[in-house]
């Protein structure tokens, strides 16, 4: 069985991964900060995702590298959680790399999260990976982390990064979140409703980095999104009618950037702005999304 390393990989994303490539005769071994509460069947490593330690000898042999490590920016952008969204990306990403120069047998490949906001926010514009980079903390956190894993890389290895949009999954994201909402009236339109939501299903991303792991052709910077973005009020409405929610209450700007920070404790922007995007490269590499649409994604997860 070859052995995948999964960093960051106690979080949603990453044990949905491990349960998809483990189902692939795949044998993940996850390495988080904290140790799991729950009991998985996978092999666990712990690291502070900062220095090389114990963990390192684990990357001997191992087939592919999964690094989705870093703070969750679903929380308010304080300067103390601006920083550690940071320095918890590049520092561990730094870590992996420092890792890897004193190994005999190093992994093949090297899969990097990245994020689909390294192009900013806009109502009009579909970016693609030909697109300048946007303004502002994420583009700046994205173009950062991208620039650590190009210094870590090394030539052995074979490096893709995936700027990673909204991931919609049954067991954890923020689509949790805006479901409970819808499911008591107040699933309208945020703001003024035209903010783009660039999303994939969680099982298309799993087959993107199985493809990205196993295809040598896989190889540099793609945008990890289905093909059809949609606005906030074509996804919120999408969304009540898959729940057979009738009514949506929406929620103005300043009715949002409460709610944010009062009853969800995270960033209003995260809501009030957003961005189309679209891989014109996983379709030159003939990449198939099982879930293309969002009709079809919301059915899937919610039934």
């Amino acid at each position: 069985m070859k052995k995948v390393l999964i960093f960051g990989g106690t979080g949603f994303i990453g044990k949905s991964l491990a349960h998809f490539l483990a189902s692939k005769n795949f044998r993940p071994i996850l390495v988080a900060r904290n140790i799991p509460k729950e009991d998985l069947p996978f092999g666990f490593l712990q690291w502070d995702a900062q220095i090389v330690g114990d963990w390192a000898k684990a990357l001997n042999d191992a087939f592919a590298i999964v690094n989705l490590a870093g703070k969750s920016v679903d929380c308010i952008k304080t300067p103390e959680n601006c920083d550690t969204i940071l320095r918890s990306r590049v520092d561990s990403t730094l870590a992996i790399g420092k890792a890897l120069k004193s190994l005999e047998n190093p992994p093949k490949v090297w899969i990097q999260m990245s994020t689909a906001h390294v192009y900013g926010d806009s109502e009009n514009t579909i970016c693609t990976e030909e697109s300048s980079t946007g303004y502002g903390l994420a583009p700046f956190v994205g173009q950062a982390w991208e620039k650590a894993f190009f210094e870590s890389l090394i030539p052995e290895m074979r490096g893709v990064i995936l700027r990673t949009s909204f991931v919609i999954g049954k067991k954890g994201g923020a689509l949790h979140k805006l479901k409970r909402l819808a499911q008591i009236g107040f699933g309208g339109k945020v703001g003024s409703g035209k903010q783009g939501i660039s999303w994939i299903h969680q099982e298309d991303l799993n087959h993107l980095i199985w493809s990205a792991i196993l295809e040598e052709k896989y190889k540099g910077i793609y945008i990890a999104s289905a093909p059809h973005p949609v606005s906030n009020h074509i996804f919120m409405k999408t969304l009540r009618q898959t729940l057979g929610m009738p009514i949506g209450i929406p929620a103005p700007a300043f009715l949002a950037k409460l709610g944010a920070k009062i009853i969800f404790n995270t960033d209003h922007e995260l809501a009030l702005y957003g961005r189309y995007v679209y891989s014109k490269r996983l379709q030159k590499e003939g990449f198939t999304f099982h879930f293309p649409k969002i009709e079809k994604a919301l059915k899937d997860l919610i039934s």
